[in-house]
């Protein structure tokens, strides 16, 4: 495709495009598990593409693939052998390019995984150097190293996977004898490049490029946080290391080197005309260090993890949002806000109990769980900044905790000492219609299995309902849309509030009340209600807000 026409493309989104990004509210569709186009029971891009209306419909400004290339399916994709290329069970570029045309159509923009801290075991390069044996130059660009002990058969340091078990996998010569090891912080199956070389930073440069090319508008940046590793991969000197994670600088996570990186890559992207953008996902110790990664001449955003894993408590989520605002402000970064992805359990389940983690097992209280969720919805979206949703999030879709173990495809599942190996319960595809094999996801059935009371949590069963949590999803980004205050800015001003409830003021004239507590509250009603998560009754100035609950009120 010529530069020309990827150009083109750019030609039927909104004319007001720059900066498009700083308030967009982005969907995630995770494409295995959101439209079967052909009936073989895996989601594909044709499935995507005829869905792209739904998306419009639906209110979002742009849409983000998880990855879709060449790939074993080691790890649902992040295991990439070919990033130029598109996964047969995904479909074709010719697919690739017809959806990007597509959503463009519809106003819509598309934003790419990229994933550059490791390939698959089977991308060319990894394949040649096992089969050159030692001193073979692809070796250079992964992590090759001689093990300890006596004959090498100890691991060349202390790393552990995130997955779980050593970094490190011992190779065999092509004689058959032990050779050396080689670093995979995720799986077996995904050997972590070597950023120090600079044929990997050149091939980077050249994906971004036949991306951009293709007419995508940004880039995911998947682990941007572990490109660079401390120099002489040094031991970190003890044991259960994914828990340190979210409090120290790991020598293989967050360094500073990553962020020359990124400079390099925001040369290329503001080449390119449409406002292109690249998104970190960045896991830091603290919001201070994600700031890093959004300086003006660096990436556009970085999730927002510490938002994330935030408990629904009201004091907790005050600190984190103004945290959050304090360190992107300097940077003159948008905060972004996130409750649900394809990695961690969907926020209808994890509220639905006592305070917990991001990954949860149990079901919880339903009722409580959908109620919390719909409040920290329109509690995300009133923010200043830029808003993320996971797809089926806007059906109030749970976790599905009951998953078979045969059935799940999780590389996690059945490791000890590593990430958590249910991430497949929020990964189940979603329900189109009340009836079918698979609820209107593909003739063909599911590659994972669907509860049946799922039926009722279809897009064609809450189509029209006032009550449903996808006609208030509609709504909210409708108001979001018809009052552009709610995204813009940096700021919020908190106003006083009974204890448990939040309430803060945006520019424009309106108010967000967010009642957390398991009791109704009543306070001065601050305007007219404009959105609700439950029936609000407002009597001689007053309002009672029920339990979990978030107000929209314009003043």
């Amino acid at each position: 495709m010529t530069q020309y026409l990827a150009d083109a493309h750019h030609a039927d989104l909104p004319a007001a495009s720059a900066d498009w990004w700083r308030d967009a509210v982005i969907y995630q569709v995770y494409p295995r598990s959101f439209a079967d186009g052909n009936g073989d029971g895996m989601g594909d891009l044709p499935g995507i593409r005829s869905r792209l209306p739904y998306l419009k419909e639906l209110g979002v400004d742009a849409v983000w693939l998880s990855p879709f290339y060449a790939s074993p399916q080691a790890d649902a994709g992040y295991d990439v052998a070919d990033y130029r290329a598109i996964d047969p069970m995904f479909g074709t570029l010719l697919d690739a390019d017809a959806l990007i045309r597509d959503a463009h159509e519809l106003g819509l923009r598309i934003i790419v995984d990229l994933v550059p801290n490791h390939s698959s075991d089977a991308h060319e390069w990894f394949k040649r150097a096992l089969r050159e044996g030692p001193g073979s130059a692809l070796r250079d660009r992964y992590h090759f190293r001689p093990g300890k002990g006596e004959n090498g058969e100890l691991p060349p340091n202390d790393w552990e996977s995130i997955f779980g078990g050593s970094a490190w996998t011992r190779t065999e010569n092509p004689d058959g004898t032990p050779g050396d090891w080689y670093l995979h912080l995720f799986a077996p199956e995904q050997p972590d490049f070597n950023w120090e070389h600079p044929a990997v930073a050149d091939e980077f440069r050249s994906i971004l490029r036949f991306w951009l090319d293709m007419g995508v508008d940004g880039f995911r940046i998947d682990v941007a946080h572990g490109l660079v590793k401390a120099p002489g991969l040094p031991d970190i000197g003890g044991s259960d290391q994914l828990k340190l994670l979210g409090s120290d600088v790991m020598p293989f996570f967050d360094q500073d080197g990553v962020h020359e990186i990124y400079r390099a890559w925001r040369k290329i992207l503001d080449e390119y005309p449409g406002d292109r953008i690249a998104v970190a996902e960045a896991w830091t110790p603290t919001v201070e260090r994600t700031a890093n990664y959004v300086r003006p001449d660096e990436l556009h955003q970085a999730f927002n993890f510490q938002y994330l894993g935030t408990h629904w408590v009201a004091d907790e989520l005050r600190r984190v949002i103004d945290e959050s605002l304090d360190a992107m402000r300097p940077v003159g970064a948008p905060a972004t806000w996130v409750l649900s992805n394809h990695d961690v359990t969907r926020h209808a389940t994890r509220f639905a109990g006592p305070p917990a983690g991001t990954q949860i097992r149990e079901a919880g209280d339903r009722e409580l769980g959908l109620r919390r969720a719909r409040a920290a919805t329109l509690l995300m979206l009133a923010l200043p900044g830029s808003a993320y949703l996971y797809q089926g999030e806007e059906l109030g879709l749970p976790d599905v905790t009951d998953l078979p173990d045969e059935v799940r495809q999780d590389p996690a599942f059945g490791r000890t000492e590593g990430q958590d190996g249910f991430r497949d319960g929020c990964r189940v595809p979603i329900p189109w219609t009340a009836q079918g094999s698979s609820y209107g996801f593909g003739a063909g059935g599911s590659w994972l299995p669907q509860p049946d009371s799922w039926a009722g949590l279809s897009v064609e069963a809450q189509t029209g309902d006032p009550d449903s949590t996808l006609e208030l999803y509609r709504s909210a980004l409708a108001a979001r849309r018809a009052h552009p205050a709610l995204g813009a800015g940096d700021a919020v001003e908190w106003l006083e509030a009974p204890e448990g409830v939040l309430a803060f003021r945006r520019e424009g004239g309106f108010v967000c009340t967010v009642n957390t507590t398991g009791t109704a509250v009543r306070i001065p009603a601050p305007g007219r209600v404009l959105l609700a998560g439950s029936a609000v009754r407002t009597a001689g100035g007053e309002a009672e807000l029920p339990a979990d609950t978030a107000v929209w009120w314009t003043v």
